[in-house]
């Protein structure tokens, strides 16, 4: 059994990859699903394929934006009762060359905004119903990767973010938890496996070699994969579930 029969999932980053398979997956368990993301026509096309969905143009690095947001996904579909952060972005550099607006840029998108998020589906939920919070963190929040430290500072800064929202709501029947995958079959990891094929001169076979060779599986994980842990979480019987980090990642994090 899951609580999400006719709830109200917001999900960020919804247009494509995680986010999409995320959508994808609430909707068929019977959920009214908000769509967040910046780019309106790959909201609109994922939306129209699910049969109560909307979609939501939202920076979720800008406060006001954020606001009015949730405010018109509420006006449609009342309001939350899951949120999936899942926006993000990753930019790759050593950290002698990380330049403050990459810093800045990455700690907005990846920290700052699941904040705003967070925050602004805390003030419209209702705390005596059963909810759920879920961050799409990244195994970057559990370990460090080299030239990515702008990211994974801001992926372990959502942990953070998810422990102390943990303890605050204990008392209430919203759950707060982490999803962290690792290297997933995403347009993110495709500029990645391109990024490194540039710089180093390596065939694409090799440099999607040089990813998932932290796998032990050998492989990518699938979005699908991301998506159904989420789904999971929302189950009526993990509600004990509270301010866990839960890697998809094929043994690469024990």
């Amino acid at each position: 059994m899951t609580i999400l029969s006719d709830s109200h999932v917001i999900v960020t980053g919804g247009a494509t990859g995680i986010g999409a398979a995320i959508a994808r997956a609430m909707s068929d368990r019977g959920a009214r699903v908000t769509l967040m993301a910046r780019n309106a026509a790959r909201l609109k096309a994922v939306a129209a394929t699910l049969p109560q969905a909307q979609a939501v143009v939202c920076d979720v690095a800008d406060d006001s934006a954020v606001e009015a947001a949730f405010d018109q996904a509420c006006d449609t579909f009342g309001p939350p009762t899951i949120l999936v952060n899942n926006a993000g972005a990753a930019a790759t550099a050593p950290v002698h060359k990380t330049t403050t607006k990459v810093w800045d840029a990455m700690v907005a998108v990846n920290l700052t905004g699941t904040f705003f998020c967070t925050r602004a589906a805390l003030n419209r939920m209702d705390r005596k119903m059963a909810g759920r919070i879920i961050m799409v963190a990244s195994t970057s929040a559990l370990r460090g990767y080299a030239y990515t430290a702008a990211y994974a500072a801001a992926k372990h800064g959502v942990l953070g973010l998810v422990r102390s929202a943990a303890l605050e709501l204990a008392h209430t029947d919203i759950t707060v938890n982490a999803v962290c995958p690792g290297f997933t079959d995403t347009d993110i990891v495709g500029d990645a496996v391109a990024n490194i094929v540039q710089k180093t001169g390596r065939s694409e076979a090799e440099a999607l070699a040089e990813l998932t060779k932290h796998n032990p599986q050998g492989r990518l994980i699938q979005p699908e994969e991301v998506a159904e842990t989420c789904v999971w979480l929302c189950e009526a019987n993990a509600g004990s579930v509270h301010g866990q980090a839960i890697a998809v990642a094929g043994g690469e994090v024990m």
